[in-house]
């Protein structure tokens, strides 16, 4: 009786402590809104506040709740423990706490009802192709795509209208519904541009493992005058060519050639996209250079292609090269090599965003394109910052245009809302279900994306915090807090995250974000590599398998893009289904076994 009495008392000084804090919480957040689910969060951090693993072995050796999945209902378990011990003890019980509810309802609003045979939905990132193949799309759905999100750091608006217009299409001839995110690209720090080599380009469809064509490679025909990458996506690459030949061609004429090697090829025209674009394929291989003769047989025409950008010069570093980040909007350069092949001068890139510098300090870590390259900063002046790459392959790292640049270590402070993000989010507030917030790191970038929203007339309009950051994780309830005015989702958006706060503690951090949300009643979007090696080559490894069946706790998965995304949505289906009969949340659930 002693242990129980004792055992009441510092359950009901917990239970008041924990009010005091829940208190204090709530009124300092009360100007914003108010919300069960905020309530239920400002006591969950009051409980959190205390180191409960002796009372907790304790609770259950008494056989009573040991506190260990109370996120979602804090008092409500504190005060039926409480009860309980009362009752044990002969006393009068505590008046019970309410129960509250708001996860599954805010869930339901932002991400859509789950089907009927599992409670976790699928999100599916859409390649380019998915703006010229509605069959594609529809594959998605049919394969278990609950919510399909549009990354605006890619493609264009046109391309954009074309992807929701095949999801909806996709969504009457499957009666599937599918909720659309579009991603705004945020303040993502990249690598420049990178000096152009030889004026070659490289067509190369995709083989089988036995020299079979399994995909055709994609090019565009254009006549705009602006030779170069196209900005469509879905193509390799674009061929510039004179318009007045251009637009004699039509859907299903072939254009004839002899690469650079001499062989002879064609070029099958698929699709006229506009007056200066027409996107065609080519089952083989070639090689084209600037005066390539084109010749269509059919219409007795013919050209030679004009000018255009080449592939950029190969930049690779190992461990232990300099390596020097500019300021200036410079295209990259390889390491310049003497005679000795000593580096006379070292390789250079540039940062997209120049005003990173002002908050970059000597001795910070650096890492480039997700973590492939390491470095440390050894000098900052005026015209950049010199690095010196600490983490590499032995055979070296490759480094291109665009790739992410993450500085753990530094305290930057840019725009949360870019110009272009907020041109992103006129048109997502149109056409969107939801809107994914990169790179938010504190409740005041919640309430500018908010305001936004509300100006662009967005407030039926969900949002997804994106948690990739330090700063992100530190101040975690607040923006929660702040986002919960709209229908609001949190993303463990761990490739971004794993860099800032290094790999050993992504299992533990990504678990407190799951805790977080939960208590404040907001669904959680698992993200990152999920299936990855199947999504890619359509094979899974064991851990990634392990790694899907954790994320099931989530209330949504995303996969990236890759060329086995319904064969990967099946096995994320069969392995979420099968976990959610032994587990939902932290809560164990003893299906009968038969061993």
């Amino acid at each position: 009786m002693k242990n129980l009495s004792d055992l009441l008392e510092r359950m009901e000084a917990l239970r008041s402590s924990v009010h005091e804090t829940q208190k204090a919480l709530v009124e300092e957040w009360g100007g914003i809104h108010s919300d069960p689910g905020v309530e239920n969060l400002a006591a969950y951090i009051g409980l959190r506040r205390h180191d409960l693993r002796g009372l907790q072995e304790e609770l259950a050796l008494a056989g009573l709740s040991s506190l260990g999945r109370c996120e979602a209902h804090v008092l409500f378990t504190l005060d039926a423990v409480i009860s309980a011990l009362c009752r044990m003890l002969g006393k009068e019980g505590a008046r019970q706490s309410q129960f509250p509810h708001g996860l599954r309802a805010r869930t339901d609003r932002l991400l859509g009802v789950a089907p009927k045979h599992r409670w976790t939905r699928f999100m599916v990132t859409l390649p380019s192709q998915a703006a010229h193949d509605p069959s594609l799309v529809r594959d998605f759905l049919s394969a278990g795509m609950n919510c399909a999100r549009i990354n605006c750091a890619h493609d264009a608006p046109e391309d954009w209208l074309r992807m929701i217009s095949n999801v909806r299409q996709a969504e009457s001839e499957t009666r599937i519904r599918c909720r659309i995110m579009m991603d705004l690209a945020g303040p993502k720090l990249r690598t420049g541009r990178i000096a152009p080599g030889p004026p070659v380009l490289h067509l190369n469809p995709r083989r089988d493992m036995e020299g079979r064509v399994e995909r055709e490679a994609p090019v565009i025909l254009d006549s705009s005058g602006s030779p170069g990458k196209s900005t469509r996506k879905a193509a390799i690459a674009s061929l510039s060519v004179a318009h007045k030949w251009l637009k004699c061609l039509s859907a299903g004429d072939e254009v004839h050639f002899r690469d650079m090697l001499k062989r002879n090829r064609k070029l099958r025209i698929a699709e006229r996209f506009s007056e200066f674009e027409v996107l065609a394929f080519i089952s083989e291989g070639a090689y084209v250079a600037p005066g390539t003769r084109l010749e269509c047989r059919q219409k007795n025409i013919e050209t030679t292609t004009l000018d255009f950008s080449s592939d950029p010069h190969e930049i690779r570093l190992y461990k232990g090269d300099a390596l020097f980040l500019s300021k200036q909007d410079e295209a990259g350069k390889p390491a310049e090599l003497d005679m000795s092949k000593s580096v006379k001068k070292p390789a250079t890139i540039s940062c997209q965003q120049p005003e990173v510098f002002d908050f970059l300090k000597a001795g910070e870590k650096v890492w480039i394109d997700d973590g492939r390259l390491g470095a440390l900063i050894e000098k900052v002046n005026e015209a950049g910052a010199w690095l010196r790459i600490t983490h590499a392959r032995r055979q070296g790292e490759k480094i291109g245009e665009g790739k992410g640049l993450n500085f753990p270590d530094s305290d930057i402070r840019l725009p949360p809302l870019s110009a272009k993000d907020r041109e992103n989010l006129a048109f997502a507030v149109r056409h969107a279900d939801m809107v994914g917030y990169s790179f938010v790191n504190r409740a005041s970038d919640v309430d500018e994306l908010v305001a936004a929203m509300d100006e662009l007339g967005g407030a039926h309009v969900g949002i997804v915090a994106k948690i990739e950051t330090k700063q992100a994780v530190r101040n975690l309830p607040e923006i929660l807090v702040h986002g919960m005015k709209h229908d609001l989702g949190a993303m463990i958006a761990r490739g971004d995250l794993a860099l800032e706060i290094g790999y050993e503690r992504l299992a533990e951090i990504q678990e407190e974000i799951l805790w977080i949300c939960e208590a404040a009643h907001v669904p959680v979007i698992w993200a990152t590599q999920v299936l990855e090696n199947l999504v890619q080559t359509g094979m899974p490894s064991r851990a990634e398998i392990t790694d899907a069946a954790m994320a099931e706790r989530a209330e949504c998965i995303m996969l990236n893009k890759g060329e086995y995304i319904p064969q990967a949505l099946r096995v994320l289906d069969s392995v979420v289904t099968r976990m959610q009969d032994h587990q939902h949340k932290k809560v164990s659930k003893f299906r009968a076994l038969h061993w």
